[in-house]
C-alpha cells in the first residue's frame, strides 16, 4: 500500500463539497439536488465509479467548474469518490440535502479552504483515508474575536 497526499486545486471563489457514495445514479442526484436548492448555483460535480468502465462521470452547470471538478477528481482518482465545486452558494446551504441523498456514504470536507485528501492507493484501486481542511489553530479566540464571529455570521445572513 502507498500513501499519497492530493491537494486539491480550488478555483477563487468557490467552494467544495468532497464526498464518497456507492452507485452510479449519485452524479445526476446530486446534480438535481443543487439546482432543486439554489437554481442560481453555480457547479461542477465529478463522481469517480467503482465498477463496469471506471469512468468519471461529470455534470454541471458551468463549464470551467465541471473542468475543475474532473481535474480534481482525477487527481484523487479513489472510487466512488464525488467532488462538487460551487460558486455563487455555500456548501452549508446544501450539506443537509446531499446527505440525505440515498448514495452518500460519507462527507469528507465542506469547504473554501486549501485541501489535502489522503488517499492509500493498493493494487486493486485507490480510497480516500481522510482530509486536510484548511491549516491548524493559532490560538484560542478572544473576546474580540468573538465579537467579530457574531458580525460576521449576522452579517452574511446566517444569524439575526
Amino acid at each position: 500500500m502507498e500513501l499519497k497526499v492530493v491537494p486539491l486545486d480550488i478555483p477563487t471563489n468557490s467552494n467544495l463539497i468532497l464526498g464518497q457514495s456507492h452507485f452510479i445514479k449519485t452524479v445526476e442526484d446530486l446534480h438535481e439536488i443543487l439546482v432543486g436548492i439554489s437554481p442560481q448555483v453555480k457547479f461542477g460535480i465529478a463522481f469517480c465509479e467503482a465498477s463496469g468502465p471506471c469512468l468519471i462521470r461529470v455534470t454541471g452547470n458551468d463549464q470551467d467548474l465541471q473542468a475543475v471538478a474532473t481535474k480534481n477528481a482525477e487527481a484523487i482518482a479513489a472510487g466512488h469518490s464525488f467532488v462538487i465545486f460551487m460558486r455563487e452558494a455555500y456548501p452549508i446551504n446544501f450539506l443537509n440535502a446531499v446527505k440525505q441523498c440515498p448514495e452518500v456514504c460519507t462527507i469528507y470536507c465542506a469547504t473554501a479552504n486549501p485541501v489535502q485528501v489522503i488517499v492509500a492507493e493498493t493494487d486493486q484501486g485507490s480510497g480516500i483515508l481522510g482530509v486536510v481542511d484548511g491549516f491548524s489553530p493559532t490560538g484560542v479566540e478572544s473576546a474580540e474575536d468573538v465579537a467579530t464571529r457574531h458580525s460576521l455570521l449576522r452579517q452574511i445572513g446566517y444569524k439575526c
